[in-house]
């Protein structure tokens, strides 16, 4: 550097720089921030330059994240991240996974393993997009219940093993016969790739199409990829070299160290980080949309479940909607039914209804009340706004079952005077005293509404309760539609045209509701959502895209159905529905739509059921 060099570096124009920023920031867009975990090394908590310079490049903000006992610091890494970046290090310590360690372990650190074990747990219930490298694919697999080998000669000694005893199992795509060993732990410059890999994950095939090269430093690997991942690329020896989502989850981890590529300037690896970069952003700006909409499903079960002595401020695996997972998926209002199973049509059939509908309703009113510095039960959409304004969730009540009310009408005046039920569902499965059902009983004959039924659309007009019919025939969906003065909804209910079943709405019918102002909420229970193979979000995006394109995005919203059989992989629990709005935003969906989608249309209707 010259003279005239170094004069001008110490005379840097700081002041112009601090008001360039200055008036960027009144701004409301900013790069995502992508965590990444640091490591110990002598002088304490360091960083390869690799990692964080390949975050800058892809656009995004690093933060380092130091290793921490501290369980509420964990909490507020995770509030103030978009992203999140799993480095390299030290080996895994067996013993936090049931084992004792092998005579070809390395070197550990306890210290950091358990904090990114809880850290990718919680950021998983989250839905924060992952990369994981190297190390950090092992512990991504490790906290989501899958299995690392210690050493990969263990790996060897097993398929060894399995050669012997079968010679024709190395024939594969995967390990073309015949199998040997190659290096993983590299003596060339940490730039250079040393091996070949066969991709076969969509994901990461979406990222870097035709990747065939790595660099490789690790001597422990992926056994199990577990239940929420899949093997994304092999090494020709079948040592698992990537792994990603099997739940359509932005969710990544590869063996080698693309870091070292970029740094290099190489850019062939730059896509990994690109892809972190957009998720992460992706996923900021569906936080963003959810902070400042009303978020609203419009139908679960689980009070089938609050008799089990379920605590509902906890996140409970037994469960699929409580106030952790409505919190992780942003999620600000349920409305949690008494379902009511059909049974016989006399006077103890129908005193055993109203009963355990009544003994429902008082129990999540109950549960409510033990956890009033969280929730509370709201009966409208102002009520809904002041209690997230407030920080809480909400919860509203309904009916799944008009068997509940028997055949007495003052039972409606009961229900909304003690419970203030946002909603009755005429029928479930099986014919009753008010309409036929979707899915009537063996022996039932298809039926519409019936007298007694066209006096209780009438009266729950009067007290402004919905008429839901969801799980109504088609001809009681119709029926119910002339006689109702006031719009109608289907709380779970999905389109007949793409999963040919009769709890689903045709495109008449879809047309028909969206002309009296009524409204369909889309589900997620499998059986809805396809007729053959595994349903996922994919399906359910798929659902909701039909039904805007045939009624318009004013009459759509989401009934999710969960604790009540809804639920598919991506949406398998409240926790998950930001992935929901995730998948709209990337379709373009606007924030006026996402509003109307979320519950706008919803509470619309609701607030016309009781002018």
């Amino acid at each position: 550097m010259t003279n005239d060099d170094m004069k001008a570096a110490l005379t840097f124009d700081w002041k112009s720089c601090y008001n360039h920023l200055h008036a960027d920031f009144p701004g409301t867009h900013r790069t995502p921030v992508i965590g990444i975990t640091g490591n110990f090394g002598e002088k304490g908590c360091e960083l390869a330059e690799g990692y964080f310079e390949s975050i800058l490049r892809a656009g995004a903000t690093p933060l380092i994240l130091p290793p921490t006992d501290d369980t509420d610091a964990l909490t507020t890494y995770l509030d103030h991240i978009d992203g999140l970046l799993l480095s390299g290090g030290a080996d895994l310590n067996p013993l936090f996974v049931g084992e004792e360690p092998s005579p070809a372990l390395h070197g550990i650190c306890p210290r950091r393993d358990l904090c990114e074990l809880l850290l990718i747990r919680l950021a998983f219930d989250r839905q924060i997009p992952i990369l994981g490298i190297c190390r950090g694919m092992q512990m991504l697999v490790t906290a989501l219940d899958g299995s690392i080998w210690q050493d990969l000669g263990e790996f060897y000694n097993s398929r060894a093993k399995e050669t012997a005893e079968n010679p024709g199992a190395s024939e594969s795509p995967e390990t073309p016969a015949p199998w040997k060993p190659i290096k993983h732990d590299q003596s060339l410059d940490r730039s250079v790739a040393s091996h070949t890999i066969q991709v076969c994950g969509s994901l990461l095939n979406s990222i870097i199409s035709g990747l065939k090269y790595v660099n490789s430093f690790h001597h422990q690997a992926v056994r199990e990829a577990g239940p929420h991942l899949c093997i994304a690329a092999t090494a020709p020896d079948g040592v698992i070299e990537a792994v990603e989502s099997s739940e359509h989850k932005s969710i990544l981890g590869v063996q080698w160290h693309p870091e070292c590529f970029c740094l290099a300037g190489d850019d062939s690896m730059m896509p990994l980080f690109h892809w972190l970069k957009v998720e992460a952003q992706n996923y900021r700006e569906a936080r963003d949309v959810h902070s400042r909409i009303i978020t609203l499903d419009s139908h679960c079960d689980t009070p089938m479940f609050f008799d089990q002595d379920i605590d509902f401020a906890e996140r409970d695996p037994r469960i699929l909607v409580d106030l952790h997972k409505m919190q992780e998926g942003g999620l600000d209002a349920s409305i949690m039914v008494a379902y009511i199973p059909q049974g016989p049509l006399t006077s103890k059939g129908y005193a055993d209804a109203f009963d355990y509908a009544n003994s429902q309703l008082r129990r999540v009113k109950q549960l409510a009340a033990e956890n009033d510095n969280a929730v509370a039960i709201a009966y409208n959409g102002a009520e809904i706004a002041r209690l997230k304004a407030a920080g809480k969730r909400a919860i509203l009540l309904g009916i799944e079952n008009g068997y509940a009310i028997g055949r007495d009408l003052s039972l409606l005046d009961f229900f909304a005077r003690e419970h203030g039920i946002i909603y009755m569902t005429l029928c479930h499965n099986g014919n009753n005293d008010i309409c036929g059902s979707a899915s009537p009983g063996e022996g039932e004959r298809p039926l519409g509404v019936s007298a007694f039924g066209a006096d209780v659309i009438r009266e729950m007009n009067r007290l402004g309760i919905l008429v839901d019919l969801s799980h109504a025939s088609e001809q009681s969906f119709y029926d119910a539609l002339e006689i109702s003065q006031k719009p109608i909804v289907c709380s779970h209910s999905s389109s007949r045209a793409l999963c040919n079943h009769p709890r689903n709405l045709t495109d008449n019918q879809l047309r028909a509701l969206a002309k009296k102002d009524g409204v369909a909420q889309v589900t997620f229970y499998k059986g809805f959502l396809r007729e053959e193979g595994e349903a996922s979000i994919l399906d359910a995006v798929a659902h909701l895209n039909h039904m805007v394109q045939v009624m318009g995005v004013e009459h759509v919203g989401i009934g999710t159905d969960f604790d009540g059989g809804g639920g598919v992989p991506g949406l398998a629990s409240a926790s998950e529905l930001i992935n929901f709005t995730r998948r709209l935003l990337r379709q373009r969906y606007s924030e006026d739509d996402l509003r109307r989608i979320w519950g706008g249309n919803f509470l619309r209707v609701m607030h016309r059921q009781r002018e």
